[in-house]
């Protein structure tokens, strides 16, 4: 066989077997950029306010609108409903290691 048909054997098997990238690899990359600029933009997303000024430097601290709550008498099968407003006032992350309770006393 002459070398010019080794060369043209060479770029025929070379144009059969030549593969383009994947349609799928060109959408992951896509879909990673429009993640990594998602982030980059809203990354910056502090829900506190920027007057903010803390009660507590250095750690958590809740702070409960109400501490006590009297409803007066009420029926058996009654509904009664009170509302709390629970806040931090530190500045540090508030984290409850177990979930919150309120107690209920009766006849007080």
């Amino acid at each position: 066989m002459s070398n010019r048909k080794l060369w043209k054997a060479a770029a025929k098997y070379q144009q059969q077997h030549q593969r383009g990238v994947p349609w799928w690899a060109i959408g992951l990359m896509v879909a990673g950029a429009v993640l990594v600029a998602m982030v980059l933009i809203g990354g910056n997303n502090n829900s506190t306010p920027a007057n903010y000024v803390p009660e507590v430097k250095g750690e958590p601290a809740v702070k409960v609108d109400k501490e006590k709550v009297d409803l007066g008498n009420v029926k058996l099968g009654q509904t009664v409903s009170v509302s709390f407003d629970v806040s931090n006032v530190g500045d540090q992350p508030l984290r409850f290691n177990e979930a919150p309770y309120v107690e209920v006393v009766e006849g007080c």
